[in-house]
């Protein structure tokens, strides 16, 4: 029997020794417990399985270096090395890193899938195309139930509902998701129905569990995706989430119901804006009307355009004068006239022979003609007297 005593100091140290030299490297899987950050950054847990557990520890200046989010029931595999704390008499783990089982090769899967489409330019936004400011139709690829296509129409109902709504039904997760979300994506981009074919595609679905969205970081969606000729607003999981397909989308959204924001316009905005420009066009006709109307006025009171009514008042004045001229001129002439014909007459009035007959002379006619001398009567000659006042008829006695 061995009489020699240590001490619990000594025993610890002998132990703690012992133990972190044969275990200077570990790695070991279980599920996370108890994971507590405390003030000094530092986050102490548990790592278990079904039978046993061990403490552990990651120092603040270890953690910021862990992509994962830690949590209780989180099955991870941790490296590090052991460590005996003599001052509770207990071992530990301290983590120098900690991966997901699971998770790890999915995650290390994706982040080669994102490299990958990112070299081939899946990414880039010079090929991001553009979301129509008005769109005529709208796909929309989701469930149908549940609350995504409800948040959706409700949200196109309130700000466009001049849009037609198109839905290709399709399975959001599980084994079938991935061939339905590209077998929607092609039949959107030629459609059997020429009226089925949208301005722009939503791609919805709502928030789940990082497996939920596995589809939409399959390299096929991606593919579909990149080659759709439509543009495609994309809206997976919550805002939090992104997913490849957000990233290759043209658009993306935080959720369905932004997606739907983003897609069309608002109908009051359009509604003020074309009170707006309604208001500004009449301003505008009004101020064109006005300053039309002030050229008129200037135009009508200059002297250049006045000169043709001024000269036509004076042809008028000239034309008036003219005619008085004319008018006296006639009226003196036809007097003048009118005294030359009275003269003229009272001429041939003194030559009337009817007016020397009333003086009391009498003219004598013999065989047709008129005797001029008392020669031409011979006794017995017939012969006719005319008077003033009628004829007799005569005869010469001697």
């Amino acid at each position: 029997m061995n009489d020699s005593v240590q001490s619990v100091s000594e025993l610890t140290i002998a132990i703690k020794n012992e133990l972190e030299s044969i275990f200077p490297f570990v790695r070991v899987k279980g599920e996370l417990s108890n994971c507590k950050l405390h003030s000094s950054g530092h986050v102490y847990l548990t790592l278990k399985d079904s039978e046993a557990q061990i403490p552990a520890v990651i120092w603040k200046s270890v953690r910021s270096r862990f992509p994962l989010e830690l949590k209780d029931g989180l099955e991870v595999i941790a490296e590090g090395r052991l460590e005996v704390y003599p001052p509770a008499g207990r071992y530990q783990l301290i983590c120098t890193a900690l991966f997901g089982t699971g998770e790890g090769a999915q995650q290390q899967a994706l982040d080669q899938l994102i490299a990958r489409l990112a070299k081939a330019g899946y990414f880039d936004a010079e090929r991001k195309k553009t979301i129509p400011r008005f769109p005529r139709r709208i796909g929309m690829i989701t469930s149908p139930t549940g609350a995504v296509i409800k948040d959706m129409s409700d949200v196109f109902a309130r700000r466009f509902p001049a849009a037609e709504l198109l839905l290709y039904p399709v399975q959001v997760q599980g084994e079938r998701a991935v061939e339905s979300v590209i077998r929607a994506l092609d039949y959107f981009n030629d459609p059997a129905n020429p009226d089925h074919k949208p301005d722009v595609l939503i791609l919805a679905r709502g928030g789940g569990s990082a497996e939920d969205l596995q589809a939409f970081n399959n390299e096929s969606v991606a593919e579909a995706i990149h080659r759709s000729r439509i543009p495609v607003i994309s809206a997976i999981g919550h805002e939090t989430d992104l997913s490849v397909a957000d990233m290759v989308s043209d658009l993306r959204a935080g959720t369905p119901s932004i997606a739907a924001e983003r897609a069309v316009p608002d109908r009051d905005e359009i509604m003020r804006h074309i009170d707006n420009l309604t208001r500004r066009q009449s301003i505008l006709m009004e101020g064109m009307i006005s300053g039309a109307q002030l050229q008129v006025d200037s135009i009508c009171n200059s002297y250049a355009f006045n000169r043709p009514v001024l000269m036509l008042g004076q042809f008028d004045d000239r034309l008036v004068s003219s005619e008085k001229e004319m008018s006296r001129a006639v009226s003196e002439k036809l007097r003048q006239k009118e005294q030359c014909f009275e003269a003229a007459s009272e001429r041939l009035g003194m030559l009337d022979v009817m007016r020397v007959l009333k003086r009391g002379f009498a003219i004598v006619s013999k065989d047709g003609g008129y005797a001029t001398s008392a020669k031409q009567l011979t006794p017995g000659s017939e012969i006719g007297i005319v008077f003033h006042d009628g004829r007799r008829e005569a005869s010469v006695s001697r």
